[in-house]
Order: C-alpha cells, then sequence, then structure tokens
C-alpha cells in the first residue's frame, strides 16, 4: 500500500500506528511540502485536495487521516477491538476522533502554525482554548484507562497519541492535567508502532524551536 507522507505529520503518524497494528506494511513515499512536491500532477491525480496523509491501496486512493484509520481496520483489522463493532462504542470512539481532529488537535494547530508557516504573531487567547481542550480530554479520562473508555486501546487512543507526541516536541507542558499525562506515558507501552511515532515526530521539532515559548 503506497502512503504518502511526512513524519513530523501528527496525522500521518496515526495512520502509521493504524497500518502497524493490522499487519499492513506500507509502501512510503515521502513528500516534501516546502518543495511543491504535494502539486505536482502525478500527485494531483490521487488526491486533488493535495493533503497528506493520502494511501492508494491496489489503485483505491483515500485521504484524510482518520478515514485512512478506519479503513484500515476495517478491511485488513483481525478483530474490532480498535474500531467496535457495537453501536455505542464505536460511537464514542468517533466521537473522541472528531474531538481530537476538531478540538484537540485544531486548538494546537490553530495557535503554532500560523507563526510557523505565515509569521504571524502568538495569539494568547489560542494558546489558552488548547489548555481548555486538554481539560475536556483530561476529564474524559477520569476513571478511564483508555480515551473512548473500554478496556483496550482503540483508534482514539492512537490519534490522540499522535497529537500528543507533536504537542511533545513543540515543548508543550501538559504535565498539569494528571489524567493526560498519566495516558500518555501509559499508552506508548502499549500501542502497536508507538517508538516509531515518537522518532518521526522528533522531524518536527526544528519548525516548533522557532516558536517563541509563551509565559506560563
Amino acid at each position: 500500500m503506497d502512503f504518502y507522507y511526512l513524519p513530523g505529520s501528527a496525522p500521518c503518524r496515526s495512520v502509521q500506528m493504524t497500518a502497524e497494528a493490522v499487519g499492513v506494511k506500507l509502501n512510503l513515499k515521502l513528500l516534501n511540502l516546502m518543495a511543491g512536491e504535494h502539486m505536482k500532477p502525478e500527485f494531483l491525480k490521487i488526491n486533488p485536495q493535495h493533503c497528506i496523509p493520502t494511501v492508494v491501496d491496489n489503485g483505491f486512493p483515500l485521504w484524510e487521516s482518520r478515514a485512512i484509520m478506519i479503513y484500515l481496520v476495517e478491511k485488513y483489522g483481525k478483530n474490532d477491538q480498535l474500531y467496535p463493532k457495537d453501536p455505542q462504542k464505536r460511537a464514542l470512539v468517533n466521537q473522541r476522533l472528531y474531538f481530537d481532529m476538531g478540538t484537540l488537535y485544531q486548538r494546537f494547530g490553530d495557535y503554532y502554525y500560523p507563526q510557523i508557516f505565515e509569521g504571524a504573531s502568538a495569539n494568547p487567547e489560542n494558546y489558552k482554548k488548547i489548555g481548555e481542550a486538554l481539560q475536556f480530554l483530561n476529564t474524559f479520562l477520569e476513571g478511564q484507562q483508555f480515551v473512548a473508555a473500554g478496556d483496550a486501546p482503540s483508534l482514539a487512543d492512537i490519534s490522540v497519541l499522535a497529537s500528543l507526541a507533536t504537542f511533545e516536541v513543540a515543548g508543550y507542558d501538559f504535565s498539569a492535567f494528571k489524567n493526560v499525562k498519566d495516558w500518555y506515558d501509559r499508552i506508548q507501552k502499549v500501542v502497536i508502532g508507538a517508538d516509531t511515532n515518537r522518532s518521526w515526530a522528533e522531524d518536527a521539532r526544528p519548525l516548533f524551536d522557532k516558536v517563541p515559548k509563551p509565559a506560563a
């Protein structure tokens, strides 16, 4: 399966971990976005949105990380642990995936990425919103071992793990959110591919080193 990616990208790393978990070997196709490789005609033919991650599975192209994760589990998973078939359990996993996409990782990006890619000034209000999102996650994890509850990690844990690895390399200290910190330390010993996630995340550190650390 062809996998168009950048190692520093949290969405790409969530696909990487999911693929490892279900035993799918990825044919790595590194895309240099800064050099405009995602805008080349051959890639636009695969993905007109020209975004990563993108996979091509026997001629079937798919993008958007969480859609890819679900596809991998539904097609190649040996059981439904990562994405339960029970409607309520699956709904909770979906909710946490959308929370990560639209709140947790989104708020992180709203603060950091304009500074990195557009030269914008820091927005203190956006920084506060990251803490609010982490508090939501902290509440979800109260009395729970996993992000979407249950007795085993799900796709929600994989997605949030990828996001928080990026928080870590950005120098964002989330240790004040005890449930989050405890889960983060614990989940890396459980999720297949977590070591690769951690090493790939380091690829993004030079970008975040350019962002001034906000006042506490």
